[in-house]
């Protein structure tokens, strides 16, 4: 194997682009390792970890690129076109000059929403500007300081405005989708999420049940806890409140601080919109259920969930998720070994498992026959484009050395991946396929669904 490892100045792109190009230049033949990077300190250290010896960043600014493989030259070739296709400008766009900074485009009155997507201790700064002109901001970088998170909450508070995250993976806006999201049809659905996954399973179950969501607000996943206070969930639900297209909200949480669960339930209390509350852990419901609850507020009947089932054998539970919500949501329900691998431990340097499925797989792979394999398949926009093709064939080994495999597909019939082409496949591979979590997670356990 030959290794190349440099940093290229004067180039950068958002975290979640770049682990696309890593992911790529990865799964090309003959390529063992590939890191595409912005040159931060968390990910040179990654590339010293694969034994890379990158040299020192001046700034962070820099592009790092560290590609060990076969033929190093083909690597590089296809990383150029790569890196270009995220580069290309229409010769209008290069003429008008585009703001290059979030303070430049706020004053240019260019946005009326900020995305902040920068490595986590640059966001605060890109964010604050979004703060103080009163815009709504989606935070969706991972490892900014709770205190940070904090002092954004409470300006926006001060000023009318809104933020989404840190750590905000999903948001739709007005039927545009941020980050990793299904798609939805329009209706009079609100969401507030502290969740990201659990915001995509309850409206992809509500989407197929026919019924659309107006906005779903993203509030990140520290918001309902004790330090963070439910700053931006209480926000969103007055914004929710205030709107005229939204006729019921469902609140979505992984288990809060009890106190600030009360809290913002004192405030649910004084809405005019009815409220249907999933905060797991506090009453023993599940996303399944909030979903039903929901359905049954705006007056219909839950369907039956889209399942392809197989016949399972009581055995210890791997939960193998990519969710963070969804793995607790299955933890509460089933006994067993749980792991989240979407969680900032395993993404350090590295696509989030929604994109790049190695470590799961690596995981599929060591998990002992007559135990069940729990995990989750998330599709929508933002995703792996194909999840089944790389998964079906470790189904299928699995399933060989005697593992039951079990899955819950979060998706809906709009999704690019196509839902039942995926369920079809997987199935076909060996695995039980439900498109509830819940469902799936008392499949996993042998119990009734």
């Amino acid at each position: 194997m030959n290794s190349l490892v440099k940093l290229v100045p004067g180039v950068y792109h958002d975290s979640v682009s770049l682990m696309r190009v890593s992911q790529a230049l990865s799964a090309m033949p003959g390529v063992e390792v590939a890191v595409i990077a912005m040159a931060t300190p968390l990910n040179l250290d990654l590339a010293r970890e694969l034994g890379f010896d990158p040299p020192a960043a001046s700034s962070g600014s820099e592009l790092l690129v560290a590609v060990r493989a076969r033929d190093v030259t083909a690597a590089t070739d296809e990383l150029d076109r790569l890196l270009g296709e995220l580069s290309s400008r229409s010769p209008a766009e290069a003429a008008d000059f585009p703001p290059r900074t979030t303070r430049s485009a706020v004053r240019a009155g260019a946005a009326n929403l900020v995305l902040v997507s920068v490595p986590g201790e640059h966001a605060f700064a890109e964010a604050l500007d979004a703060v103080e002109a009163g815009l709504p901001v989606m935070i969706f970088s991972d490892n900014v300081p709770v205190e940070q998170e904090v002092l954004l909450k409470r300006l926006a508070e001060e000023r009318g405005g809104l933020v989404m995250g840190p750590d905000c993976g999903t948001a739709v806006i007005g039927g545009a989708g941020l980050g990793f999201a299904n798609v939805l049809r329009p209706g009079p659905v609100g969401v507030v999420a502290a969740s990201g996954t659990g915001a995509q399973h309850v409206t992809s179950l509500l989407d197929l049940a026919g019924v659309g969501v107006s906005h779903v607000l993203g509030v990140g996943s520290r918001d309902l806890s004790a330090q963070v206070g439910g700053l931006s969930a209480i926000r969103a639900l007055r914004w929710l409140d205030d709107d005229p297209g939204t006729e019921l909200i469902v609140l979505i949480s992984k288990p809060p601080a009890p106190e600030v669960a009360r809290a913002v339930q004192e405030v649910v209390d004084k809405l005019r919109t009815p409220v249907v509350s999933a905060l797991l852990g506090t009453s023993g419901g599940d996303l399944t259920a909030a979903a039903e609850s929901a359905l049954g507020r705006l007056g219909l009947e839950p369907p039956a969930w889209p399942s392809w089932s197989r016949p399972i054998a009581r055995g210890s539970v791997r939960g193998l998720y990519s969710g963070g919500t969804l793995c607790t949501e299955a933890s509460l329900i089933t006994p067993g070994g749980f792991v989240d691998y979407g969680d900032d431990v395993f993404t350090r340097g590295r696509a989030h498992p929604m994109i790049d499925p190695t470590l799961r797989l690596e995981a599929l792979a060591k998990v002992e026959p007559g135990e069940v394999a729990l995990m989750d398949v998330v599709l929508g926009h933002g995703a792996d484009p194909d999840p089944a093709l790389r998964l079906a064939p470790a189904i299928e080994a699995a399933a060989g050395r005697g593992v039951q495999v079990v899955i819950a597909l979060i998706g809906t019939e709009g999704d690019p991946q196509g839902l039942r082409r995926q369920a079809a496949t997987l199935h076909e591979a060996g695995a039980a396929v439900f498109t509830s979590n819940a469902h799936a997670a008392r499949h996993a356990a042998g119990s009734a669904t």
